[in-house]
């Protein structure tokens, strides 16, 4: 019985710090750059766009985490930052880490957040001239029971930006993965391969888009901090090669690299960082 008291005040816990941080979520575009000239947005408002002089939306960054088959518990949180157009990666850097904080559904974020934050800090306190002008999150942003999932936690803590890319729909307000299946096989013959993820209550939670032709499998795009759902849609499109836009795609290869090279080290006893 104490034990599920215990787990109830510590659900209750995180529950308040999310709702606290949620106050401070933005959910329109608010940033100093603007989308490449080229890119065109579902708004049809050119407002965004850049002209001669003013700054341009260049490095994007992406996050991902992996982790062990043999130990759940060590995992490899990894940063890349991505310039336009070319999608070269012009940054990478990643943390091997021993987790102390179980997963629990419905917060990642504080299993997850802080192993990418200080990737983040670490390149804001180098004055990196790469540092990401928005960053994709491998995990969903409003698209989430309460509003708030791990692209906003990262979006507001680092005061940056973000976009969430879910590779899996969060049943929230009477969204289901069938009947969003449904919903763009409807829309096969059409010219936009996405649809508004309108939930019961009327609320937009995000999309699910086909990222490029062929595509079997949607990914579900929401806001996650400071980014209308308008321009994160344009910047996945710009980003996409594969179904996975290339910053969070290219995390996901080289944390899964690193940590297949490296993870005996932990596995074997070496003391690495905790989280």
């Amino acid at each position: 019985m104490e034990g599920r008291q215990g787990s109830d005040e510590t659900l209750n816990s995180l529950v308040e710090i999310q709702q606290k941080l949620r106050k401070k979520l933005i959910t329109k575009d608010d940033f100093p750059w603007k989308l490449p000239a080229k890119a065109s947005s579902p708004s049809s408002s050119s407002s965004m766009q850049a002209e001669k002089g003013e700054e341009v939306l260049k490095y994007v960054g992406g996050v991902d985490m992996s982790f062990s088959k043999q130990d759940p518990s060590v995992a490899c949180g990894y940063l890349v930052i991505l310039e336009l157009p070319s999608l070269r990666v012009v940054y990478e850097d990643c943390s091997l880490v021993k987790l102390r904080v179980p997963y629990v559904p419905g917060f990642l974020a504080f299993r997850e957040a802080p192993v990418l934050l200080p990737l983040l800090d670490k390149m804001k306190k180098n004055q990196n001239p790469f540092y990401p002008q928005v960053l994709l999150v491998d995990g969903n942003g409003l698209l989430h029971p309460r509003g708030f999932g791990l692209a906003c936690h990262i979006g507001v803590m680092a005061n940056l930006p973000s976009i969430g890319i879910g590779k899996n729909l969060h049943h929230v307000d009477g969204l289901t993965q069938s009947g969003v299946r449904e919903l763009l096989k409807a829309q096969e013959n059409k010219v936009e391969d996405l649809i508004n993820l309108t939930g019961d209550s009327g609320f937009i939670w995000g999309v699910a888009m086909r990222s490029t032709q062929g595509s079997l499998k949607p990914i579900f795009v929401s806001v996650g901090h400071r980014v209308s759902i308008y321009t994160a849609v344009v910047i996945v499109k710009m980003t996409c090669k594969h179904r996975v836009p290339e910053p969070i795609r290219q995390a996901d290869i080289r944390s899964r690299d690193y940590l297949q090279k490296h993870q005996m080290s932990v596995l074997g006893g070496w003391d690495c960082s905790e989280a």
